[in-house]
């Protein structure tokens, strides 16, 4: 098949994206088929011929995640400054491919909204469709669906930056806590806080990224990853970060967590993992394939933080390490994905 790969973009995941990216490739090309990476934000230059030749399965292909967030406006102004969030003859190549497979993370590609766009196109593409992207990648709107599915969640509220009571309607809910941008993923923005005086810089971190805020009581326990592939629930990850929390720099930098799979958990702990990971894929209007991220609390009770919908295929990603634990190989993984997103 001729596939186009969509990366990148304007989202502070962006790196993530094209690493993710770069390996997909590789897979793929692997398996026999041609590919096109195509950033979805910077397009194809204006001047290129939307052929079946810009289809090829003889590159090779590598990023890195850098240890920091990217600079969005460094990328915009490299640009010209253009605002458009999809960029030159990004459909054009789209129209052409046999299917798109999203290796985009956050931003247009996981909210639904380029989704939306290729559907109006009749344009086959991996993972969720708008709606449950759009209620994924909503942490408040995810966090209500799963609650009301009898998942749980850790208390918490939504809020704003931008309210100047902000950080007493923190206090009164009480310390320890965690604040983190409403539709960010990667951890970007996000900051746990153990006294009042972390409180302002936490703020002013997810600021940078979204005024929206989610607001939650930590829950202390293990954490733990669950990914679902085609109703298939792949076995349990135990994340344990060798300094700090799972965050950004934690995630994609080689060496820094310790991930433990399959997790050293008991059958009736990875029945209940599996059996929330599914009801929160039902809740959310998911397809093809997601994964869960949760807290097993001291006393027994999973709760659910959030569910990714285009989960990170980087070097350190979680899902093909599930995978490889069932034997399925990172190839295979990708090549299954988009199979079944033209079922």
């Amino acid at each position: 098949m001729n596939i186009a790969i969509l990366c990148g973009g304007i989202s502070p995941e962006r790196e993530v994206s094209l690493s993710s990216a770069a390996l997909i490739a590789n897979a793929l090309e692997e398996k026999g088929h041609k590919v096109c990476l195509c950033d979805v934000y910077v397009g194809l230059g204006e001047d290129t011929k939307i052929t079946k030749e810009l289809f090829r399965g003889d590159v090779k292909y590598s990023h890195k995640v850098s240890e920091t967030v990217p600079d969005l406006d460094a990328v915009i102004a490299e640009n010209g400054g253009r605002r458009e969030l999809v960029g030159p003859h990004v459909i054009d190549l789209c129209r052409i491919a046999d299917a798109v497979y999203l290796a985009l993370h956050g931003g247009i590609g996981e909210n639904g909204q380029l989704q939306a766009m290729l559907d109006i196109y009749g344009i086959k593409y991996t993972g969720s469709g708008y709606i449950g992207s759009l209620l994924a990648m909503d942490k408040d709107i995810a966090k209500t669906l799963m609650s009301e599915a009898g998942v749980p969640v850790p208390p918490g509220f939504v809020g704003s930056t931008d309210d100047p009571d902000i950080k007493d309607k923190i206090l009164k809910m009480g310390l320890p806590c965690v604040i983190k941008p409403c539709s960010c993923g990667s951890s970007v923005g996000v900051s746990i806080i153990e006294k009042e005086s972390e409180l302002d810089p936490a703020l002013e971190f997810a600021r940078k990224y979204e005024k929206r805020i989610l607001v939650e009581k930590k829950i202390v326990g293990r954490e733990l990853t669950v990914a679902i592939l085609n109703g298939r629930v792949l076995p349990a990850i135990e994340i344990i970060p060798k300094n700090g929390y799972y965050d950004y720099k934690n995630k994609y930098q080689s060496g820094l967590t310790e991930e433990i799979c399959p997790a050293h958990i008991t059958e009736a702990e990875a029945n209940l993992l599996a059996d929330e990971t599914r009801r929160v894929f039902e809740a959310l209007k998911l397809k093809t394939y997601a994964r869960m991220d949760f807290i097993l609390a001291k006393d027994g009770t999973a709760y659910c933080l959030e569910s990714n919908t285009l989960p990170g295929m980087t070097p350190t990603s979680l899902v093909p390490q599930a995978a490889a634990a069932v034997g399925i190989s990172y190839p295979d993984l990708c090549d299954t994905i988009i199979r079944l997103s033209l079922e």
